[in-house]
């Protein structure tokens, strides 16, 4: 079971000036996996606060997925709070939900979504539009149990015949 947070990022949501649809979204996309959301908050567009919010969510979890933020409007600052307390970046996360979305549109070369490793603690920055949410996870859906269990070294090998540490 992989222990879930999620972060909304939305300085309208944090205010309670919009229905936050987008976590809605990735909730009904995690139940193809085994995952249980253990935590969520909303939170405006502010550089620190996200970071700290990523900081202590990544203390009880082993997944944060965060929805929001990852444009380029002044306020859209995600990325960069991310970036600012992963130990590792996984960039394969980014280019391949940039990559697929591309085929739908157009638009999804302007997103800057990135995803790393804060300790044991997986982080994926996500679209913040309910479609884009439930498309861009789609795309990195199978490689998340995967990924985590690799954090966690409970992978023993890879390469199509992974096998996990009992």
């Amino acid at each position: 079971m992989i222990k879930t947070a999620i972060l909304t990022i939305s300085d309208k949501g944090s205010r309670g000036e919009r229905e936050d649809k987008s976590s809605e979204a990735i909730r009904k996309v995690l139940e193809k996996i085994d995952t249980e959301v253990t935590a969520y908050e909303i939170v405006p567009d502010e550089k620190d606060l996200i970071s700290k919010k990523l900081i202590s969510l990544s203390q009880t979890t082993d997944l944060v997925l965060t929805t929001g933020g990852t444009g380029v409007a002044p306020r859209d600052v995600t990325p960069e709070a991310t970036r600012a307390v992963i130990d590792k970046e996984l960039p394969g996360f980014g280019e391949a939900m940039r990559m697929e979305s591309f085929k739908i549109t157009p638009f999804a070369i302007g997103s800057r979504a990135i995803a790393g490793i804060r300790g044991a603690t997986l982080i994926v920055n996500l679209p913040g539009s309910p479609k884009a949410v439930s498309e861009c996870l789609e795309i990195v859906l199978k490689t998340i149990p995967h990924t985590v269990n690799l954090i966690k070294g409970k992978v023993e090998e890879c390469g199509g015949g992974e096998k996990l540490k009992k």
